[in-house]
């Protein structure tokens, strides 16, 4: 059985992806979640233990290790073929979609970090954070249209779901405004079984990583914390 390596769900973007993944799929693991720790330098070291770069996620598989959450997809797909679409052309784009995912959108990253647990109202939106948000729903409006939903790629959720499953989360934290197409597949994504239970776990965690904390209230004004004392 796969064993993965994962973060706070209230905090770890990364560590979303390959879990939902999994567990929407129903491919058996089990989840190891060692919290953020005060400073950079302090998290690394305790990933360290697990992770050769330090960073989480990172799937163990008897001796195979593999990190990093698009190599874990690839990985995994090598035994689970549903991990990506059937169809050459969606499987294509599919892969795409996620690599772009996986190394852009730096403004939508660093101005609404992954909090899932809170409301906030952002100061201003930048030129450049529009701009990733418009390029999030033109991939979206491309894959469901091509490929006819409900999901991105097709009738099935597979691993580009699972790249922009945190981006489902942040529109919901930051409230950002998007169209009508875009909406309907984030309360799609957010109702999900798995994501519903990501999301339950990560409202009942009580660990306050401070700069995570900082980073996100540096970006507005906070309106509802929803997570436990």
């Amino acid at each position: 059985m796969y064993t993965l390596h994962i973060a706070n769900k209230n905090y770890s973007s990364w560590s979303l992806r390959p879990w939902v993944l999994l567990t929407e799929l129903g491919i058996p693991f089990e989840e190891k979640l060692t919290p953020f720790l005060g400073g950079t330098s302090s998290s690394w070291q305790a990933f360290r233990g697990f992770s050769p770069t330090g960073k989480v996620p990172c799937l163990h598989d008897g001796d195979t290790v593999v990190w990093e959450s698009l190599a874990i997809a690839e990985y995994v797909a090598e035994s689970h073929p549903s991990v990506w679409p059937t169809d050459p052309r969606a499987r294509a784009w599919a892969r795409s979609a996620a690599a772009e995912m996986h190394a852009g959108f730096q403004q939508l990253r660093s101005r609404c970090p992954m909090n899932c647990g809170i409301r906030l109202r952002l100061h201003e939106m930048s030129p450049a954070l529009s701009r990733d948000i418009d390029r999030v729903q033109e991939l979206w409006r491309e894959g469901l249209q091509r490929f006819g939903g409900p999901f991105l790629a097709g009738d099935a959720f597979t691993a580009v779901d699972a790249f922009y499953a945190p981006v489902t989360f942040r529109i919901q934290s930051y409230q950002l405004a998007v169209d009508e197409v875009s909406r309907a597949y984030v309360q799609r994504m957010l109702a999900l079984p798995s994501m519903r239970r990501w999301y339950d776990a990560a409202l009942k965690e009580t660990w306050r990583d401070p700069d995570h904390e900082q980073e996100t209230l540096q970006q507005g004004v906070l309106l509802e914390d929803l997570r436990a004392a």
